[in-house]
């Protein structure tokens, strides 16, 4: 039975999983940079350790030191969030050895579904539809460029070891390719220390649906429906929502959907929690385009739509218990939309907004939830992802959760820095928003009608 668990992450996240291990009678032990000093999940958790200088390659990123941590204060597991090591296959590999349980995946689970050429190959395979694209990594421009014409312009270049919009390039002839391919690599090289990349059809203006899977260690796997997180800037999701507006619209591509994130869950050999992404066409033609083998970021939603506590299903997953329901037993009740709540000024190219919090009110009512780490008071430090809170709206209808999410943001305080709050309202109040007809393309379109300089 798991008695202590070492949280690897700082943020909402670290925060999250402290309330839920508290509400399963489990003690926590918060890792944190010297930067983080005064956050909550540091003042909240039953222990803490300092694992390092303010830089996450000096610390979040330094297994050593939080396996070292993890062994001086005889834990059970540790949860690692998302981001940081949370889907390093050799840092999931060092817990087994130390025979502390990793709350995901396996190893050789994650390093299957993270290199994302054997992960198109392994969905290929099992009957899941994929992109059209390369075979696996190519190194040669001149290979690259033959490809490319093979599949068919635009294209897109992406990273073998991605993640988060980096090391991903978009190529409409032979001239562009060839630049954008040096520039995929070298960003890949630089934010992941491996630059191979891969090609694959650019599929244009598509929804991003994708699907949140648990699968416990008895061999039951169930999904607990789609978030669209279709409303996006530069790769980086802004608004997630459950269910997808397109797939109500289009009940048997839902079925369809949910069957294929059955089938991949089941080809990755999967524990844990786990999200299948997919990338649908107009026509309703979906395409796997990776698995993210970790607790998502946009994960409240689901919890709200379904009723289903995400953090604690994976942390009893990982406990060795089985899953206390069936596909049929799931229902989804609600409709749920969250705003990721950034500390970026819009109107200055969403240049990072570090600073010290002067003001800290977060809205409330019925069928608000929030998210965050941060009170008055709180300095933000410069070194990490900029997203500060979630503010998680819902209600019976998708109309209503917009409602609700506009009224929430209006009452949603932030001083002394500057935030997205702004641009989630106008959002909020766009037509095309409220109409469910966000694709990815959505807010070049939204960002050229609605100038950030006149976001209030």
């Amino acid at each position: 039975m798991i008695q202590k668990i070492l949280i690897a992450n700082r943020g909402e996240i670290a925060l999250r999983i402290v309330r839920a291990c508290r509400e399963l009678g489990i003690k926590t032990l918060a890792v944190y940079s010297e930067a983080d000093v005064q956050s909550l999940h540091v003042q909240l958790a039953d222990e803490a350790i300092c694992i390092g200088g303010p830089r996450s390659d000096e610390s979040y990123l330094k297994a050593d030191r939080i396996i070292a941590a993890a062994e001086i204060a005889d834990v059970d597991a540790i949860h690692p969030g998302y981001g940081f090591l949370s889907e390093n296959a050799d840092f999931a590999e060092q817990c087994e050895s130390c025979n502390i349980k990793f709350i995901g995946p396996s190893s050789a689970s994650i390093r299957k579904m993270g290199d994302k050429a054997i992960a198109k190959d392994t969905m290929r395979k099992a009957g899941v539809p994929i992109v059209p694209g390369s075979d696996g990594p190519i190194d040669d421009e001149t290979d690259a460029v033959k490809t490319a014409r093979k599949i068919g312009y635009p294209v897109i270049i992406k990273a073998v070891a991605g993640g988060g919009g980096r090391g991903m390039r978009i190529a409409h002839n032979d001239i562009s390719f060839a630049k954008e391919f040096h520039v995929a690599r070298n960003e890949a090289q630089k934010a992941f220390g491996n630059g191979s990349v891969y090609i694959e059809k650019y599929v244009e203006k598509p929804r991003h649906i994708e699907f949140q899977v648990l699968a416990d260690q008895h061999g039951k796997i169930v999904h607990l429906g789609e978030r669209d997180c279709s409303v996006q800037r530069r790769h980086q999701k802004l608004i997630e929502e459950a269910p997808s507006p397109f797939l109500t619209a289009n009940p048997a591509l839902r079925k369809a959907m949910g069957k294929a994130a059955i089938k991949a869950t089941e080809a990755a050999d999967y524990e844990g929690a786990g999200t299948i992404e997919f990338l649908v066409d107009a026509k309703g033609n979906f395409y796997f385009i990776e698995m993210n083998t970790r607790i998502q970021v946009e994960h409240p939603v689901t919890e709200e739509v379904t009723g289903i506590d995400l953090i604690k299903q994976q942390i009893l997953i990982a406990n060795g218990e089985p899953l206390g329901f069936d596909q049929k037993d799931i229902t989804f009740e609600r409709h749920a939309i969250e705003c990721r709540i950034n500390a970026e000024d819009p109107a200055r190219n969403f240049a990072p907004s570090p600073g010290t919090i002067g003001l800290y009110y977060a809205p409330g009512g019925h069928g608000v939830r929030v998210d965050s780490h941060i009170y008055s008071g709180y300095q933000i430090p410069p070194y990490y992802d900029s997203m500060i809170g979630k503010l998680i709206c819902y209600g019976s209808t998708r109309q209503i959760a917009i409602e609700r999410a506009f009224r929430a943001l209006n009452e949603y305080l932030i001083r002394g820095i500057k935030t997205t709050i702004p641009l989630h309202k106008a959002i909020m109040a766009d037509p095309i928003f409220k109409e469910g007809k966000a694709t990815t393309a959505y807010m070049e379109d939204f960002l050229t009608r609605n100038p950030p300089e006149g976001f209030v």
